[in-house]
């Protein structure tokens, strides 16, 4: 009896003891003493979708690639963005031949800077209008046509000594353009001169431009001497000639 008395107050004491290692560890009263202390969780961080990761790895890719091959850090991958000149004209067609008779005896050369601006009336020029500066340079001949003579144009003595020619005067011809010295200088655009430009397939259009320039160049072709030096020109050429045919007297006149 004694025995089981000791047992029961051992077993009183291990369980009613608030001390025990049992009480401590007990998970209820941990959370009851230490709730509200721990700090509250972060919020799992969101991931980028693939569908907008993958495009944006493979541009980045990309743009490393073409990078290296227009820097030639790559020699053995051919640049992309190299550009090639590839001329796919049609052959040449002659549409007509002429025999020319005309002698050409005098050139000018000539160089003007055209500018054309087309403004608004009530709008200003940076919404719409169109300035071009174009520089153009060419050429101008004057030529006397010889196969123009009467019959009655040339005159040759019984002795076949003195021979007389009267030719027409020296023309103007048309004005020729140096494709390789013209250019355009400046051009200015309104912002919807440059949309109608896009939609029409034909920006920057200098066709206006050259043959205002073709004609200002003939305009100014007329104030200068070379019809009058394509005529001495041509009286000296048929003086020789006919001379070197044995004529020892030689008369070139201007019809008038």
């Amino acid at each position: 009896m004694a025995l089981l008395k000791r047992g029961r107050r051992s077993t009183t004491d291990t369980t009613d003891t608030p001390d025990s290692p049992g009480a401590t560890d007990s998970p209820d009263a941990t959370d009851t003493s230490d709730q509200g202390q721990h700090p509250a969780r972060r919020p799992a961080r969101r991931r980028t979708p693939w569908y907008i990761g993958l495009p944006v790895t493979l541009a980045a890719i990309l743009a490393v690639f073409l990078a290296g091959a227009h820097l030639g850090l790559f020699p053995s991958i051919p640049n992309p963005l190299e550009r090639r000149t590839v001329d796919r004209s049609q052959p040449v067609l002659l549409r007509s031949i002429q025999d020319m008779k005309r002698f050409t005896g005098a050139q000018g050369t000539f160089q003007i800077v055209v500018d054309l601006d087309h403004e608004a009336a009530f709008l200003p020029s940076a919404l719409l209008g169109n300035r071009t500066l174009y520089v153009a340079a060419g050429t101008v001949d004057a030529s006397v046509d010889l196969g123009a003579l009467d019959k009655g144009a040339v005159t040759v003595s019984e002795d076949r000594g003195t021979a007389t020619v009267v030719v027409p005067h020296a023309r103007l011809d048309p004005a020729a353009l140096d494709v390789r010295r013209s250019y355009v200088y400046l051009q200015q655009r309104g912002f919807f001169d440059r949309i109608g430009d896009f939609f029409s397939g034909n920006p920057g259009n200098q066709q206006q431009v050259e043959v205002l320039a073709t004609q200002k160049i003939e305009q100014a072709a007329k104030d200068t001497e070379l019809t009058r030096r394509a005529e001495q020109s041509t009286r000296s050429m048929l003086e020789g000639l006919l001379r070197s045919a044995g004529f020892t007297t030689v008369t070139v006149t201007t019809a008038a």
